[in-house]
């Protein structure tokens, strides 16, 4: 047995079978490497995009922006670049100073400009991203100014908010505007009925107004004048230069201060005889910047400064009415302007009026109309001369 052969088996040994799972292939990484400068990039409709150096920001910033990309819409900015609404109020406010700095805009206007911005950060957050505000966020800030302002005033705020964020598109701040739905200005009957409830702001008894200039002293006397002669309000008076004036013909041409538009009036015996009355007395202004004013305070120092809502004219006016038992809600300086333009309806030349009052007309008739003929101006003056004095005017 010792050298006999081992036979083989006739069973065959399993044959070893090749694994047929394969591990599943790695994505392909979609973005290549800059030579020049290490940045990861990736070419997407044509544009060459660059995402940063560091490989798992790079990834993380085109699967961010690439639907935008390849849809060719431009993708929103990250959350730290989105601009918040302290950035949208710096950038909007810093605007606007430069206007006033030009002449273009009012301190007052800027000043409410100011107020509005601080209102937003405050209700908003000064860190909200612009393009994350709703309309319920709005809708509900206007509820909030609805509570402690009237109808003229909460539509006057609410006009401000839409030109802040008006600004941010059309200055290119944002991609989209502000969406506003029904965060708009009161409806105009609400404010009629505020503006009737408040009184009406006119004199409706010449008489009362008679005993009013009699009454006045020297300086608001000729003021009282120009606001029922040629429409003048507060900040017209305390910013009046004195070649505006020219009492020997008996014209006064002065743009009005809030819109700039060009007025050219004609002066009333009475008008021209108290400011020829004042002028003597004049107090020397304490400030060059001011000399060429006519009316200085008895401190030296303008009747109108920028800015603020109520000025000495304002106080001084209240005073002579309360003194005279004729003040009401209402009534007050400006009220003269009212009372020049409704008297002067009833003459019926609209459009003179408008050039007295300093109205803007926004026609295509006014673009092309050249002058503007004297006679009607002084036709409409006329007119609210005899209502005031009626029979007691004495022809000069």
């Amino acid at each position: 047995m010792a050298n006999s052969t081992r036979r083989k088996s006739a069973a065959k040994s399993p044959k070893r079978s090749k694994s047929k799972s394969k591990s599943k292939a790695k994505p392909r990484f979609p973005l290549w490497q800059h030579a020049a400068t290490g940045q990861w990039c990736k070419k997407i409709n044509g544009h060459r995009y660059y995402f940063g150096a560091d490989k798992d920001a790079a990834l993380a910033e085109y699967l961010r922006v690439k639907d935008d990309r390849e849809a060719g819409r431009e993708p929103p900015p990250k959350d730290d670049q989105r601009l918040t609404l302290k950035t949208l109020c710096n950038t909007f406010l810093t605007h606007k100073r430069s206007a006033v700095a030009i002449g273009e805009l009012t301190q007052r206007t800027f000043n409410d400009y100011m107020a509005t911005c601080e209102g937003l950060l405050k209700a908003l957050g000064k860190n909200t991203a612009v393009d994350a505000i709703r309309i319920e966020d709005l809708l509900a800030y206007r509820r909030e100014l609805a509570e402690r302002l009237g109808p003229t005033a909460l539509g006057s705020a609410v006009t401000r908010v839409r030109t802040v964020f008006i600004f941010a598109f059309e200055n290119g701040l944002t991609n989209q505007p502000v969406r506003f739905g029904a965060f708009k200005r009161p409806a105009k009957p609400a404010t009629r009925r505020m503006r009737d409830s408040k009184g009406s702001k006119l004199f409706d008894d010449p008489a009362d107004l008679r005993k009013v200039i009699e009454a006045a002293d020297v300086q608001l006397r000729a003021m009282i004048y120009l606001g029922l002669n040629c429409a003048y309000g507060n900040a017209d008076c305390g910013t009046l230069p004195i070649k505006a004036i020219d009492l020997v013909n008996g014209w006064a041409d002065f743009p009005r201060q809030k819109t700039g538009i060009a007025r050219r009036c004609p002066l009333w015996p009475e008008t021209i005889a108290a400011i020829r009355e004042y002028l003597p007395t004049r107090k020397k202004p304490v400030d060059d910047e001011n000399a060429g004013l006519i009316f200085i305070t008895q401190s030296g120092r303008p009747w109108h400064v920028d800015g603020r809502n109520s000025g000495p004219i304002t106080a001084e006016f209240r005073k002579l009415l309360e003194g005279l038992n004729l003040y009401r809600e209402g009534l007050s300086f400006y009220a003269l302007r009212h009372t020049l333009q409704t008297i002067a309806d009833e003459c019926g030349d609209y459009l003179a009026t408008k050039r007295i009052m300093g109205h803007c007309d926004a026609s295509i008739s006014d673009h092309y109309r050249e002058r503007f003929p004297d006679e009607r101006l002084v036709k409409v003056v006329d007119h609210v001369r005899s209502w005031l004095f009626g029979s007691e005017i004495v022809k000069s």
